[in-house]
C-alpha cells in the first residue's frame, strides 16, 4: 500500500528549508517596528505519567522579539494544581526563582535586564505567585500578567462577504479585556487559511498595566515567528504553542528537580 501523503511537496520543501536555515544560525525573517527592551515568557503545565506523585512541571518558552530567538527551559516542580479552582498556580519561591531564570538570561543576550516582562498564561495569576513574580523581577523591570484562553468555540463573528472577520480584528469587553482573532481573512494574502469559521481568544490584562492595544499587537506578532511552520501565523503566541509542545518533549525523561534544560527554539525544531 503507497504512503499517504500528508503535506505537499512545495510545504515540505519549505519546512526543511527553513528549518535547516534556522539551525545553522540563521533568521529565516524577523518582525518590523519591534519595541525594545521587551521579553515576552509563556507558562504552561505538564504533568508526567512516569511518576504517581503529584509533582507538575511548569515549562515556559521565552521569546525576545528584537532578535526573533527564545528559549525554552523547564522551571520548578511541584503539586501546583489547586483542585478548588482547577487551575495550575506556583508558590511565591517557584515563581520568584522562574522569573529570576528569565532575567538572567535576558541579562546574558543583552548586558542588561528588560525593560518590560510579559508574563503568558492560561490561567489567572493568584497574589502569591504574582508576589514572587514580582520579587523575581525587581525594580528595574516592570512586570505584566497576561491571561490568554481560547475556549471559545460558541463565540462567531460574521462580517459581509465570502470571507470570515479580518485577522487582527478585536473586540475589547473594556479596558483590560478583548477578544482577538488571530486566525482570518488577511488582505494582503486576498485568502483565509483555515477550514472553518476562526473563533477568537480572549485575552486579559490580568496583572501589572500596560495599553490592551499594545497587548493584543504584541500577541498578533508573537504569532508570525513559528520557524518550523509553513503557515502566515499559528493561532496562539509562539509563548504558549511552544511551551505547550516543547512540554511534552521536556517531560518525556524522568523529572529532576536539579535538572533546568534551557536550550534554543532551534533545538527543538
Amino acid at each position: 500500500m503507497p504512503l499517504r501523503k500528508l503535506e505537499d511537496p512545495a510545504t515540505l520543501a519549505w519546512k526543511l528549508g527553513t528549518g535547516a536555515y534556522y539551525k545553522g544560525g540563521g533568521r529565516p525573517w524577523q518582525l518590523a517596528d519591534v519595541r525594545p527592551g521587551v521579553c515576552y515568557v509563556g507558562l504552561v503545565y505538564k504533568r508526567t505519567e512516569l511518576t504517581t506523585n503529584d509533582r507538575h512541571a511548569c515549562c515556559a518558552a521565552q521569546m525576545f522579539l528584537t532578535n526573533g530567538e527564545g528559549i525554552v527551559f523547564r522551571g520548578a516542580l511541584g503539586p501546583w494544581f489547586h483542585a478548588d479552582t482547577k487551575q495550575f498556580h506556583l508558590d511565591d519561591d517557584a515563581a520568584k526563582r522562574l522569573v529570576t531564570l528569565v532575567i538572567d538570561e535576558y541579562r546574558r543576550q543583552h548586558n542588561e535586564p528588560p525593560k518590560e516582562l510579559f508574563i503568558h498564561a492560561g490561567s489567572n495569576f493568584t497574589d502569591e505567585e504574582w508576589k514572587g513574580f514580582e520579587g523575581g523581577a525587581g525594580t528595574a523591570t516592570k512586570v505584566i500578567g497576561v491571561q490568554i484562553s481560547d475556549a471559545f468555540d460558541d463565540l462567531k463573528l460574521y462580517r459581509m462577504g465570502k470571507y470570515p472577520t479580518v485577522r487582527g480584528t478585536a473586540l475589547p469587553l473594556n479596558s483590560t479585556t478583548a477578544f482577538l482573532w488571530t486566525s482570518g481573512y488577511v488582505p494582503r494574502l486576498d485568502t483565509y487559511m483555515g477550514p472553518e469559521t476562526p473563533n477568537p481568544l480572549l485575552v486579559r490584562v490580568q496583572r501589572g498595566e500596560c495599553r490592551l492595544e499594545t497587548v493584543l499587537k504584541d500577541i498578533l506578532g508573537l504569532t508570525k515567528i513559528n520557524f518550523n511552520s509553513c503557515l502566515f501565523n499559528d493561532r496562539l503566541p509562539v509563548t504558549i504553542k511552544f511551551a505547550n509542545d516543547v512540554g511534552d518533549v521536556l517531560i518525556a525523561a524522568p523529572l529532576d528537580d536539579g535538572s533546568e534544560p534551557r536550550l534554543p527554539f532551534k533545538f527543538y525544531v
